[in-house]
């Protein structure tokens, strides 16, 4: 009988490379031995959480977990072929995921520099919002009480995080979650506008702590921490500052669990937590730092394939290493993740 091990995940952004994320998940639900308890994510992450909990609910498990990200992913790559961020043969020569050449990346690169999101789209035509709209039943999302969600959105105004629990979610809320500031429009809600998640979490992980039994946390990092070359367009520097400041939030989040046990809690003295946390970390950072930053915005079905592969190759790496670990101790590194933020 199969030694069944419950953890939480932790789910980053990072546009395309939520392929990489996909890839991950795909190995740990066809395990057989993990129990997902909690997740919580930001952006793509956040795609990745509701396709999984749509599948996963009513009996779908992690079979049917499986197969939702892989038609969400599947459909998002045949998309990408009428889209107009196609690789050039020139882009496969480059090689690396490289959209540099794309006359649609060239014209978002001209277009942002002078305009607004909001001024270059005026109508707030979100391209995910159709595809998770079909794709996702956020009725059963919000069903699923076999999990805990939590997804996270930075409202504009306070620069303050918000975040929204699986019973919240539709499809506003996680679109709100993956709106990228140099791509698109802020999303309203109650009012408010909102911009990608992962400026206050990369995910965020304090809710995962604060309201979820299990202890082990499982980070699916698939931002890159470090890059081997500088950036060059303007597109490349938002990019690349973008991976910065979201590189920031997840290291500021660590060191807090880090000392939660010895540090009284600002907001309510009183509070007390559940007891140590393992940290676990599956890592794209290694390999994904050598992609085109442009890759990013890369649907192309061929590099998602890609992206998938390292991502299910990084998941059976940790698992043969760390499984007898869960509930253990932890395996991530810190003073590895401090050091190179501060390369980065």
């Amino acid at each position: 009988m199969l030694e069944v091990k419950k953890i939480n995940l932790g789910l980053q952004g990072g546009g395309a490379y939520g392929a990489f994320g996909w890839g991950v998940l795909d190995r740990l639900l066809d395990d057989g031995r993990l129990e997902i308890d909690g997740i919580s994510a930001a952006s793509a992450g956040a795609i990745n959480a509701v396709a999984l909990a749509d599948g996963y609910a009513h009996g779908g498990g992690p079979q049917g977990a499986r197969r939702s990200l892989d038609k969400f992913w599947n459909t998002l790559g045949s998309m990408a072929l009428l889209g107009p961020l196609r690789p050039t043969p020139m882009d496969a020569l480059i090689g690396r995921g490289s959209i540099e050449t794309s006359p649609g990346y060239l014209m978002l690169q001209l277009a942002t520099a002078t305009l607004s999101p909001a001024q270059l789209n005026p109508l707030n035509i979100h391209p995910l919002s159709t595809l998770l709209g079909s794709l996702v039943d956020f009725e059963r999302v919000r069903a699923c009480s076999a999990l805990r969600l939590f997804v996270s959105a930075t409202n504009v105004r306070s620069g303050k995080g918000r975040t929204f629990t699986r019973e919240e979610l539709d499809v506003t809320r996680v679109l709100a979650s993956a709106a990228l500031p140099q791509v698109f429009a802020p999303v309203h809600i109650d009012g408010e506008a909102y911009w990608d998640g992962s400026f206050v979490g990369n995910p965020p992980l304090a809710p995962l702590v604060d309201e979820v039994l299990t202890r082990d946390i499982v980070l699916v990092q698939n931002n890159p921490v470090s890059r081997k070359e500088l950036p060059l367009s303007m597109a490349d520097v938002n990019n690349r500052a973008n991976e910065i400041a979201f590189n920031i939030a997840l290291v500021r989040e660590l060191s807090a669990i880090q000392h939660m046990n010895t540090v009284v809690d600002e907001e309510d003295s009183r509070r007390v937590h559940q007891g140590p946390v393992r940290l676990h970390l599956i890592s794209g950072s290694e390999a994904l730092r050598d992609m085109s930053l442009s890759s990013k915005f890369n649907t192309d079905w061929h590099f998602i394939k890609q992206l998938h592969a390292l991502g299910n190759a990084a998941a059976d790496r940790w698992l043969q290493a760390h499984f007898d670990d869960l509930g253990v101790a932890s395996t991530l590194d810190m003073e590895k993740v401090y050091a190179e933020a501060g390369a980065a």
